[in-house]
């Protein structure tokens, strides 16, 4: 077993066993870690609600948790950039190849769609991690970051939370 799948398998384990805290735990580990992946939390913490008869409201709260869990994430990669600001974040784009003329031309189309890109961002695997690099270096307001990435974090976690209790609903035949 390679060190994700133990790493997924510790996430599942995490949710199964402490529940909103643990999917709460999760959605920041994922966040701030970009290798593990969100279908490993989300859909499996629906499933979970599914079998152990929760209700939908409880599901919905779930979600929350999670929406809750990737905006704290998020928010700490989006303080980061502020931190570390334009200059040495260039020197660490090197390695995946961004350079300054990429940077340029991100950073023009995020004051163009800055706002619409973090709530939209969130629902797109591996930009939901990497949308608040732009975000923080170039300044976005930070309440204004942390609305959008709470709400489109949160339509993408009740999403996927659903989607497994809806698969847990099925295998139980109850629809």
């Amino acid at each position: 077993m390679n060190e994700l799948q133990v790493l997924i398998q510790w996430i599942s384990s995490l949710v199964s066993e402490y529940l909103y805290v643990g999917v709460f735990a999760a959605a920041i580990i994922e966040t701030v870690f970009p290798p593990i992946p969100t279908a490993a939390i989300f859909p499996f913490a629906g499933y979970f609600a599914s079998q152990n008869g929760m209700s939908v409201i409880e599901v919905l709260g779930l979600g929350m948790a999670g929406g809750v869990g990737a905006t704290i994430g998020s928010t700490i990669i989006y303080l980061v950039c502020i931190k570390l600001g334009r200059v040495a974040m260039l020197r660490y784009l090197k390695y995946a190849r961004i350079s300054e003329q990429k940077l340029a031309k991100i950073e023009t189309w995020f004051e163009r769609h800055g706002e619409k890109a973090v709530f939209f961002g969130r629902m797109v695997p591996v930009l939901r991690e990497m949308i608040s690099i732009p975000a923080g270096l170039f300044k976005m307001k930070p309440i204004k970051f942390v609305l959008y990435t709470f709400c489109g974090s949160c339509v993408w976690s009740i999403a996927l939370t659903f989607v497994g209790y809806y698969f847990g609903q099925v295998t139980l035949g109850i629809i």
